[in-house]
């Protein structure tokens, strides 16, 4: 009989221990991981076929600056506003995802431009500021941290000198910045900085400049001076993550 009951317990302590064993990688798994969301345009986006396309957004390469535990999720899309991106709900599900610890990069300008397309264009003394307040307040009724950034430039020189073509849009996200207290990384001037190092012959590299024949993926060339190469992107994503860091705010910098 003791036999019999000895046999038992070794079963069950058997029996208990493999349960533990087997349910420690769910353990392992159910640790929080805090999550950077990127809600912008097509200069922060992520692209297609990124091993042969020559073009690249800065938050597709911002996890290269970043801590290793750190996962990047990039919502940001071509030819998004502040109001289409709402509009189109890419926010919305966004902020449904979004806890508390993350963070929200956001950065738009370049589309809210354009007067022609009602659907797109936002009033940078109205619209543009209330949708940004918006991102903002939703973003911290969440728990997590809003990080605003004002539009890059784009490659134009006049007289040597990078020539601004955003007008009210990065003030106006300067101003927000302020008025909320929200940290913000100012893109629009590290990026003139940036130009005008590189010259305007130098800063080709930074964007989309090719010879017919010279790059298999635009093989009849190409001339664009507002997205990124892969080498600008890293340029750019360098300077965020070294000015985030800057802001002695805990970003997750390397």
């Amino acid at each position: 009989m003791l036999f019999k009951h000895l046999t038992i317990l070794r079963l069950s302590i058997g029996l208990l221990l493999s349960q533990c064993l087997l349910g420690a990688p769910e353990l392992t798994t159910q640790i929080a991981t805090t999550t950077i969301y990127m809600v912008g345009d097509s200069t922060m986006a992520n692209k297609s076929n990124p091993d042969q396309n020559p073009e690249h957004g800065w938050g597709q390469v911002l996890d290269e600056y970043l801590m290793d535990e750190v996962i990047v999720s990039n919502h940001a899309a071509g030819g998004r506003s502040t109001r289409s991106f709402i509009a189109e709900g890419r926010w919305e599900r966004v902020i449904e995802a979004v806890k508390p610890g993350d963070w929200v990069i956001i950065q738009f300008g370049h589309n809210d431009q354009k007067k022609n397309k009602p659907e797109i264009y936002t009033d940078p003394e109205t619209d543009y500021r209330d949708f940004l307040i918006k991102f903002v307040n939703e973003t911290r009724e969440k728990g997590a941290q809003p990080i605003l950034a004002t539009s890059i430039y784009r490659r134009y020189f006049k007289d040597g000198k990078a020539r601004d073509s955003l007008g009210r849009y990065p003030q106006a996200t300067r101003e927000v910045a302020d008025s909320l207290g929200v940290p913000m990384v100012d893109l629009n001037l590290l990026t003139e900085r940036l130009l005008n190092e590189y010259g305007e012959e130098g800063s080709k590299a930074l964007f989309l400049h090719f010879e017919p024949g010279e790059n298999e993926y635009f093989p009849d060339g190409k001339r664009d001076n507002s997205h990124l190469s892969a080498k600008g992107a890293r340029e750019v994503a360098a300077l965020f993550a070294q000015e985030a860091a800057a802001l002695n705010i805990g970003f997750p910098a390397k």
